[in-house]
């Protein structure tokens, strides 16, 4: 049978021409097992020396049955080692992602300087009118906190060049770059108008990384410590005649803000009147603030809500406000200081502040009030600036002409001893003389 197939697949190869199966040598089982020793024994020689690679041999040709003669034969070579490793598909690897990043990196923190350095301007620092700085952010050494409000903090800092201590007051804002060279040439305008002794003096501003830095001159304490000081740990209460002299001191600056510079400070309080111990009584942001809300949030809602007009407050009143609005902040203010207290009690929500201020009737001042006795003079001052109905409440130049106002200019009164005298007091208490609690 065997036989048979051999001829047949024989006679198929003549007829074709072609061989379909190449010869094949078949080796015995002790034949492999020989080789296998042979090479096993030259790899312990080749690694011996140091080589992996081997010679190729040629296989011996063994005769075997005539049946198997017409197999193909076994390679005459066997490949060398080491044998090639396969190939593994390309994937992606950490190693290029990390080639990536830093490059990302830099591009981004290139462009994040790019930007702080656009916000970082040069402003002017006017410590007197002929001496001008061009001054950054780098040029000021940072002393503390001193105070802190709804619109930032206050820093005690240092300018380094000229050595003058300064308040700077940083406000967040959000303008772009051409409303910070609009806002800054607004603010410069201001800064040349140093006149009045009644407003701390500006000394100039500039934008760093979004925040806005207002450099002021640096005073002692701020009206709201100071007066809560002498009730709540002293146990007095601030005389009418230092009354006066807060009550001139402050609505001479609002006058010559609003005459010389045409700005409304909108937001008059006690944190915003600044005491020292030369007897000096002064306004401060004077509308700095305004202005800066103004280009930033276009709100009406500029300033401390408490101290807010009832018509600052009432959304149906579209026609806006004028300085009669700081002139109810004011006598807000003057009846708090005077009081020892709020005059209106603790809001829960903003729609009981519109409640009481907008719908009921405004705060009044009594000549007896939590065991004060007030001159009729001082209770008709405060009462009149806290008329609800805004077109009958006087403008300044009608409130410069209270007797109130004449008596607390003429009067003779040393503000330098009664101030320093309450500082020494705060500082026998551990008591700071700065703000850092207030809205």
């Amino acid at each position: 049978m065997a036989e048979n197939q051999g001829n047949s697949s024989h006679q198929i190869n003549q007829g074709t021409g072609r061989n379909f199966f190449p010869r094949l040598d078949f080796l015995s089982n002790s034949d492999i097992q020989n080789e296998v020793s042979e090479k096993r024994q030259a790899l312990k020689m080749n690694l011996g020396s140091g080589s992996l690679t081997f010679s190729n041999s040629t296989n011996s040709t063994h005769s075997n049955s005539t049946s198997m003669s017409s197999c193909p034969p076994l390679p005459s070579s066997r490949p060398s080692l080491p044998l090639p490793l396969p190939k593994l598909p390309i994937r992606p690897r950490p190693a290029a992602q990390q080639e990536f990043l830093p490059d990302k990196a830099r591009y981004y923190s290139r462009e994040k300087l790019r930007m702080c350095q656009s916000m970082q301007s040069t402003g002017k620092l006017q410590l007197s009118p002929d001496t001008i700085y061009d001054f950054t952010s780098e040029d000021l050494q940072d002393l503390g906190e001193i105070g802190r409000g709804g619109f930032g903090t206050v820093n005690k800092m240092i300018h380094r060049i000229s050595n003058t201590v300064m308040a700077v007051k940083r406000i967040r804002s959000t303008v772009d770059e051409r409303e910070q060279k609009q806002l800054l040439m607004d603010l410069e305008v201001v800064m040349k108008s140093n006149e009045c002794p009644c407003i701390v003096q500006f000394y100039g501003a500039l934008f760093k990384e979004g925040d806005c830095w207002i450099c002021m001159e640096l005073m002692d304490t701020s009206l709201d410590k100071f007066y809560k000081f002498i009730y709540e740990r002293l146990n007095e209460r601030i005389p009418e005649s230092i009354l006066g002299k807060i009550t001139v001191a402050t609505v001479k600056a609002l006058n010559y803000l609003k005459e010389k510079l045409k700005i409304i400070h909108r937001d008059v309080k006690p944190s915003n009147i600044l005491l020292d111990r030369r007897g000096n009584i002064k306004l401060c942001d004077f509308g700095i603030s305004g202005q800066l809300v103004d280009s930033i949030a276009r709100t009406r809602d500029a300033g401390c809500r408490p101290y807010m007009a009832p018509e600052r407050i009432d959304p149906q009143r579209a026609r806006g406000y004028d300085v009669r609005s700081d002139v109810w902040s004011l006598g807000i203010t003057l009846m708090e200081v005077a009081t020892g207290y709020f005059p209106y009690p603790k809001w829960n929500s903003v729609f009981e502040q519109l409640y009481q201020v907008v719908q009921g009737d405004p705060p009044r001042l009594s000549p007896n009030e939590n065991g004060n006795r007030f001159t009729m003079d001082f209770v008709n001052f405060v009462n009149t600036c806290l008329i609800k109905e805004e077109t009958q409440r006087p403008k300044y130049n009608k409130l410069l002409e209270h007797p109130f106002i004449r008596k607390g200019e003429e009067a003779k009164i040393d503000v330098a001893a009664y101030v320093s005298g309450v500082l020494d007091s705060m500082a026998n208490n551990g008591v700071t003389p700065f703000t850092t609690n207030q809205p």
